[in-house]
């Protein structure tokens, strides 16, 4: 059996575009829908990726691929984690909300705004099991961002920015503790390690709901910071691994239990006979972290960026009743797609023009190889980062700075192409303009785009520190764009 899943996998990995099987075109029941996303895993820290670095082992993930249809181009809506999660509950760009940030989405967006769970039918029970991170409980008791006041039947959460401690679950009666868990909306203490615990209440929820539709978001916040795993994991992997740095080797005993969380979800649908029937979508919310020493091989940039590393992620779907798994499909999708795709599959999808996703089910079937036009990124004013994805063609904006890169020939973006193909700077600039004045201005307020400073009034002092800032900047990043070059740095 092991050597027969090694061959399944090495097949996975070795063809570029094989054409999904289709299992069964008939009308299915209607499918369980889980949604797996991890937190800051690095596009090289999967196993299933031929450019993993050698201390990457996630059998789990990559037997779901083997089960599943692996998406060899898929991206985030975000670069970092709470813009990710906006766009992935809304199936549109969480621009249009006006979640353009971490701080943006973390501080939480309309909630009269309709959410994932709210699109399904009556009879699905859903729940979100990790880390929400749409929103603040600063209004406690009211709670009126919390997941349980936005659809969710059910949850097991925590409400806050960014990362948490995985060891200390303890409730805090005075305070002290910034991030309290919440069973549905009530603040409880709990004990284990947070990876483990959260894979524990998503079998729980599988074994409460076996008999009835459900709609389980398990959202991991692991690999993110801080660096925390038991000891015996991270001793094992100091032992097997006694030249990397201490942060790899944390990372990696993360990792393990993160993996061996998947596979015990899979494992346990796959008891209760409710795998083939459920449409599972596995992915992460953005690239790696730099801090914690993901690999996003070998792609360029980490979490926070635009650059490929940064954006993709290794997105598998599995619906073993509907389509056979082993394949890939390498046609650009984005985890907008995730929620009209669930919506589809249980026959409930309303007008394409209420979501800026679109249904993969299709994709997933091998009926078609076209889907988006193009994906669009921004992160607003703040930083006048934004990017641009038609075709093979990727535009990227830092500041005045424009970068055109060829993603068929040049995945890793070292070849800048902006100054041969003006024309065409040009014309993405103008359609990502066209895109950005349909969306929303930042939650956290300032400007959709960035706006340099104008010179007019200015003394001639003033003009040329702020001619000399933007050149500093150009020149920190030429620096940069040259040290990726040789290999002695990322971006």
């Amino acid at each position: 059996m092991r050597a027969r899943l090694l061959v399944v996998i090495g097949v996975l990995l070795v063809t570029s575009c094989s054409r999904p099987e289709v299992v069964q075109t008939g009308p299915v029941a209607r499918p369980n829908v889980v949604v797996i996303l991890t937190d800051d895993q690095g596009y090289g820290d999967i196993s299933l990726n031929p450019d993993h670095a050698f201390d990457v082992s996630t059998p789990n993930m990559d037997a779901l691929a083997a089960d599943g249809i692996r998406f060899s181009q898929a991206y985030t809506s975000g670069q970092t984690c709470s813009p990710t999660r906006a766009g992935l509950m809304l199936g549109r760009y969480q621009h249009r909300v006006g979640v353009y940030s971490k701080a943006d989405g973390g501080r939480g967006f309309d909630p009269a705004v309709p959410i994932f769970p709210t699109f399904l039918p009556d009879e699905y029970v859903s729940t979100v099991i990790g880390k929400w991170h749409l929103g603040l409980d600063d209004d406690y008791p009211e709670l009126k961002w919390h997941a349980s006041n936005r659809g969710f039947d059910e949850a097991y959460t925590f409400m806050g920015r960014g990362g948490r401690d995985y060891f200390d679950l303890r409730l805090g009666s005075d305070g002290e503790f910034a991030q309290p868990l919440y069973r549905n909306t009530e603040r409880i203490g709990d004990e284990g390690y947070l990876t483990n615990r959260l894979t524990e209440e998503a079998i729980d929820f599988i074994d409460r709901n076996k008999s009835d539709p459900f709609f389980l978001y398990l959202a991991y916040n692991a690999v993110h910071a801080p660096p925390q795993a038991p000891q015996e994991g991270i001793d094992r992997f100091r032992e097997r691994y006694p030249d990397s740095e201490i942060e790899r080797v944390v990372l990696m005993a993360m990792l393990e239990h993160l993996d061996n969380g998947v596979g015990e979800v899979v494992e346990k649908l796959k008891q209760e006979d409710l795998f083939d029937d459920t449409i599972l979508f596995f992915l992460t919310d953005n690239g790696g972290s730099r801090s914690m020493r993901a690999d996003n091989s070998p792609l360029r940039g980490f979490k926070g960026s635009f650059y490929e590393g940064g954006i993709r992620t290794p997105l598998i779907v599995s619906w073993p009743a509907k389509f056979a798994g082993g394949g890939t499909v390498d046609t650009p999708v984005i985890s907008l797609d995730i929620l009209p795709t669930a919506l589809d599959a249980v026959g409930e999808l309303p007008s394409p023009a209420d979501f800026d996703g679109r249904s993969m089910l299709s994709l997933l079937t091998g009926e078609v190889d076209e889907h988006h036009d193009a994906l669009y990124w921004s992160d607003g004013g703040r930083t006048g980062e934004w990017a641009i994805r038609r075709g093979e063609w990727k535009l990227s904006a830092h500041e005045e700075d424009r970068e055109l890169y060829r993603l068929d020939s040049d995945p890793a973006e070292e070849f800048d192409l902006a100054t041969r193909y003006p024309r065409l700077v040009v014309e993405l600039e103008a359609e990502h303009n066209a895109w950005l004045d349909q969306m929303a201005d930042p939650i956290t307020g300032g400007e959709r785009r960035w706006v340099v400073e104008p010179e007019v009034g200015m003394t001639r002092k003033e003009r040329k520190k702020s001619r000399r800032a933007r050149e500093l900047r150009r020149e920190r990043r030429s620096s940069r764009k040259e040290a990726k070059r040789i290999g002695s740095a990322d971006e």
